[in-house]
């Protein structure tokens, strides 16, 4: 039996596609690298819809083949009892090419054609494969791409409030025995319109969590918690912020910094956009002027800055990774300081303040629409 042309076709169109897909990025060794060009995401969700369309149409051609087999298998069985009940005076009819002298398809002939439908079978299963490892790079992409985008146009200067305390320059508060001093820093910024959207001081609820769950909210509010993505960013609307961080360690050391922020909605990863002074801060290694755009991650959401590694799942916690070694609030708690070094990564760090290898103690954020800061 004869494949459709089109269906082989299509494979070796879908396959040549795949291949110039995962060749891009790879320059000739004997020419210089060219810069980087992104394509815009209308060209790369074109091209991912039609190798998914072939895809498709491959797979319906294989199942319109199978039941057209099938049916012809039952009639050419059919046919044979027929002849066998109508004697041996009839003349037998005279089998087609490929059938036995029942009427039956020669088995060589059937074996033939399923091996056929199974080796197409496999390989139109290796470029779904294929096609779906390409879209979740595509993803990854247009995430980048519009983090180029914000660099450009999405942040207006801004400036850092009197109290933002600058990389250097940081104001280290007096030791305390307990969190007395952040509490009353906490609650002087509720009476300013702040909302506390996450918490760590013992480790009663694990961080670890899935992008669902960060999105909607986990802990207790009386305790540890993670307010919520989606309910931060109905907060803040589409309005600029400010974001507090209060810090504590475990020698009674304290720190605070408040920078301007904005929060992107979902369909941007809730970027964190910050300018440029802060962005540093949350792992940024070249700024534009105007400031940085980094998406939140999970370990089942991969959106940081690292191509080559996912931080959230080689850390803990879901956070606003940027190169992985910066800062991560949403870290595993640590009673104690682990002997291993490797083991400290996972935990709760704030670098520019006591280093990626320290785990903190206890942590608060706060958010403020800039708008309620103006009016109070």
């Amino acid at each position: 039996m004869r494949r459709a042309p089109t269906a082989s076709a299509a494979l070796v169109l879908c396959a040549a596609t795949a291949g110039l897909l995962s060749a891009q990025g790879r320059a000739a060794p004997a020419e210089p690298p060219e810069p980087p060009r992104f394509a815009s995401w209308d060209e790369v969700n074109v091209l991912a819809h039609g190798l998914l369309q072939l895809g498709h149409g491959l797979r319906e051609h294989v199942e319109r083949t199978q039941g057209r087999l099938g049916a012809l298998e039952r009639r050419l069985r059919a046919c044979g009892a027929a002849c066998k009940e109508s004697g041996a005076s009839a003349a037998p009819p005279r089998a087609p090419a490929g059938l036995g002298p029942s009427g039956e398809a020669a088995p060589e002939t059937l074996g033939s054609l399923q091996t056929q439908l199974k080796t197409q079978n496999g390989r139109i299963e290796q470029l779904f494969h294929k096609v779906a490892q390409q879209q979740r790079h595509l993803e990854k992409q247009h995430l980048k791409i519009q983090n180029l985008q914000s660099q450009v146009s999405l942040l207006a200067p801004m400036h850092l409030g009197h109290r933002m305390a600058k990389p250097g320059r940081k104001k280290r508060l007096p030791k305390m025995a307990q969190l007395a001093g952040p509490a009353h820093n906490i609650s002087r910024l509720h009476n300013g319109g702040w909302t506390v959207i996450q918490r760590r001081q013992d480790g009663s609820v694990d961080f670890n969590q899935p992008w669902e769950a960060y999105k909607a909210g986990f802990g207790d509010p009386q305790g540890e918690f993670w307010l919520g993505l989606e309910k931060v960013h109905r907060i803040t609307g589409d309005r600029g912020s400010r974001l507090a961080v209060q810090l504590q360690d475990w020698e009674g050391n304290a720190e605070s910094l408040q920078f301007p922020v904005y929060l992107g909605g979902e369909d941007t990863a809730y970027s964190l956009q910050l300018t440029a002074p802060v962005a540093s801060e949350l792992g940024a290694t070249t700024v534009a002027p105007n400031g940085l755009s980094l998406p939140f991650s999970t370990w089942d959401q991969d959106h940081d800055l690292r191509g080559d590694k996912n931080c959230a799942k080689s850390l803990s916690g879901g956070w606003w990774f940027g190169t992985c070694g910066h800062s991560n609030l949403n870290g595993q708690y640590f009673r104690s300081i682990p002997h291993q070094r490797q083991q400290r990564k996972k935990g709760i760090f704030w670098k520019t303040w006591r280093g990626r290898y320290y785990p903190l103690q206890a942590t608060t954020m706060l958010i403020q629409p800039t708008a309620a800061e103006a009016a109070s």
